[in-house]
């Protein structure tokens, strides 16, 4: 495990030469939730108590969100959602009718991209790496989407998604940023803030320590805003990455955004290489560290998790898995997240 303490927390983050044009996440959690309120699917997910931990660890539980079985659920849906109700369509069902969504995913992103398509009229096509086990494209086109097979890795798949928008004039829906892309993944970020919302209220006490897992940032860095705005500086928040994809911790390192190198982790969902600019603006000032975990780090926790009726993933797991390995203490009130369902 790697531990790395950010150095520009207590300087506010970043510089705005390192990531001009950039916003700051969102905190406007009134604004997914108005939404989501609306949508007969919605729902608050439990905050599950963990035992054997060596703290008080308590796990929001995204497994059953919206029904499609991660936190992705609130991301590329919510900005479809949104795209919808600015028409004024009177019937919703149609209100995006002649849009085509296009993204890459490497798993609950095309889902998200999918659900939200397929609610308001509009086509969704979903770039997979060859990677992508065949079960997942599957439920891609169970929910009405069309699946590209392109490249061998995420990476080559999301440039052929770029391709197609810009030569079929379609709507790139990413769940990443980059320059000149940030106004979707912006609003993407916002509708975590549903999830953010329900853990700070369901939360007993004020956490000591918050752990987020990572793989672009998205999730990351929605809800260390929302949790900084809620309960300022008092906790601790570690964000949780994949030894072999460390993006965020090494721009941190760097003082600015890098694209890391490195084999294939078993956390597919966090095996990202690069970062998501708006999140890695947002954490640079929230954050207290960044950690990595090994593949066998986070294989480790599963069967705990399981023996509690919380079967998931590597990815799913990694905070627990960081939880584990850096033991803080008795005295810990830990908030974690559960981010998607086993496979």
């Amino acid at each position: 495990m790697d531990i790395l303490e950010n150095a520009w927390r207590m300087q506010g983050g970043l510089s705005d030469d390192a990531l001009p044009g950039v916003p700051w996440p969102s905190v406007a959690a009134e604004r997914p939730g108005a939404l989501l309120a609306r949508c007969p699917a919605a729902g608050m997910t439990p905050l599950t108590v963990l035992d054997g931990f060596g703290a008080s660890v308590w796990a929001k539980d995204e497994r059953g969100r919206m029904g499609l079985g991660s936190f992705k659920a609130l991301g590329a849906a919510y900005v479809i959602a949104h795209e919808a109700e600015a028409t004024g369509a009177e019937d919703m069902g149609r209100a995006l009718q002649g849009r085509t969504y296009v993204t890459a995913s490497a798993g609950n992103h095309g889902m998200s991209v999918a659900a939200g398509a397929r609610v308001f009229g509009a086509k969704a096509v979903v770039y997979l790496a060859e990677t992508v086990p065949e079960g997942f494209a599957q439920r891609l086109r169970d929910k009405g989407a069309e699946v590209v097979r392109e490249g061998a890795e995420y990476e080559a798949s999301m440039a052929a998604a770029e391709r197609a928008a810009a030569e079929n004039g379609w709507t790139l829906l990413s769940d990443s940023s980059w320059p000149g892309y940030v106004d979707i993944p912006h609003r993407l970020m916002e509708g975590y803030l549903a999830l953010a919302a329900e853990a700070a209220e369901q939360c007993p006490e004020t956490p000591t320590h918050i752990y987020l897992q990572a793989g672009v940032g998205g999730l990351a860095g929605a809800l260390a805003a929302y949790f900084r705005s809620c309960w300022g500086g008092a906790p601790r928040i570690i964000v949780v990455e994949p030894a072999a994809a460390p993006a965020l911790m090494e721009s941190i390192r760097a003082g600015l955004p890098v694209v890391t190198e490195g084999p294939v982790s078993n956390m597919g969902r966090l095996d990202c290489k690069a970062p998501s600019l708006i999140a890695l603006k947002g954490l640079a000032r929230d954050a207290d560290a960044f950690v990595t975990v090994s593949d066998a780090e986070a294989e480790a926790v599963l069967a705990e998790l399981e023996a509690q009726g919380m079967a998931t993933t590597t990815s799913g797991a990694a905070g627990i898995a960081a939880v584990k390995e850096m033991n803080p203490g008795a005295g810990a009130r830990v908030l974690t997240v559960i981010s998607e369902e086993a496979e």
